[in-house]
């Protein structure tokens, strides 16, 4: 006779195998004295299994990790369910209501954990989302954008030093994963530090819903989900080999003016490409931005005014021969379109 999963325990509820529950967490206070509370979603499988925690919206204004994360939890049968995910669409709630990356005070909540209990109103909120919700978990898919006006690539950044964040990473799916060194106050450095692996997925830009970085996410969480042995593995017609890049770099603008990029996200570029123009606003003088080498852009600029100095091009190189990486990237695209289904193509021909 198969053994009863018990029941889950979170924020005072006991959640019973086969249940999904919503709770609102009170995480802070503003000074009138209106509650900051975090909408989450715990669905509690009817077998045993990990904890995971998908999360979305650290950064306010990062929206298609909400949408991935609706999705997630409208595919999932609580009945073939082994474990239990944590959904969060929304962890800074006021950086959401006011379409801002930031809090109150400015600062970047992904840069405040662990949190502290007698801190300020961003080391309060880091402390009670992290105890009460992220040390739950037993692994963590924390879904990000590219920052206001950038768009990025879908792709995984997260410390492959750590066995379990890299087998995460590779089963994920997306066409890069970056290296990423963990940066102190940044929830994937404060979770690892109570050994639980972290991966972040990146895909489009702020205040913009991208259906193809959505349905890449969906699908990336699922296969994480099977990785983990959630749900029942699924027999895919191919594999996507994740590119670790040896190195990325920003290039930046030379030169003011008005930016024409001659390159696309997932586009191999060679060294000393033109991959874009900048000129003043009369067209009276022009520079152009060169490629330093060769390799794959995974994100841009996409506002076209710039300043000298600013971050236009994200490059990620290589030591694979140019053609095979820029073949796996036309591959996860084709593919990643291919397997959205009907409710996942939402937008895409509207």
């Amino acid at each position: 006779m198969a053994k009863k999963t018990p029941p889950f325990e979170f924020a005072g509820l006991t959640i019973e195998a086969g249940k999904h529950v919503n709770c609102e967490l009170e995480i802070a206070r503003l000074y009138t004295h209106s509650p900051l509370s975090v909408s989450v979603d715990v669905l509690h499988g009817k077998h045993p299994g990990p904890v995971l925690l998908i999360n979305a919206a650290i950064h306010g204004d990062e929206l298609n990790g909400i949408e991935v994360v609706r999705q997630v939890i409208d595919k999932i049968d609580l009945n073939k369910l082994h474990g239990t995910i944590i959904a969060v669409p929304v962890v800074n709630v006021f950086g959401f209501i006011h379409k801002s990356r930031y809090l109150p005070d400015r600062r970047d909540l992904n840069r405040c954990f662990p949190g502290s209990e007698r801190g300020s109103i961003a080391g309060r909120m880091a402390y009670q989302y992290f105890n009460q919700v992220v040390r739950r978990a037993t692994h963590v898919v924390d879904l990000h954008t590219a920052a206001i006006y950038r768009t990025n690539l879908p792709q995984i950044r997260a410390n492959l030093d750590n066995p379990l964040a890299k087998e995460m990473a590779m089963a994920f799916g997306s066409p890069v994963v970056v290296d990423a060194s963990l940066r102190d106050g940044s929830l994937r450095a404060a979770a690892e530090a109570f050994n639980i692996p972290v991966i972040t997925f990146e895909a489009g830009e702020a205040l913009r819903l991208d259906p193809h970085a959505v349905g890449s996410g969906v699908q990336g969480v699922l296969k994480v989900m099977r990785h983990l042995d959630m749900l029942r593995t699924s027999r895919s017609k191919k594999v996507i080999e994740p590119m670790v890049p040896k190195a990325t770099r920003w290039i930046r603008a030379d030169y003011d003016g008005l930016l024409r990029s001659h390159v696309a996200l997932g586009e191999k570029v060679s060294k000393d490409q033109v991959i874009a123009t900048v000129s003043d606003p009369a067209g009276s003088s022009e520079v152009s931005v060169i490629a330093p080498q060769g390799g794959i852009v995974i994100g841009q600029q996409t506002l076209p005014l710039v300043n000298e100095g600013d971050a236009i091009f994200h490059i990620a190189f290589f030591e694979e021969p140019d053609g095979l990486v820029e073949e796996q990237v036309e591959n996860y695209l084709g593919e990643a379109i291919e397997e959205l289904d009907d409710d996942l193509k939402w937008g895409m021909t509207n």
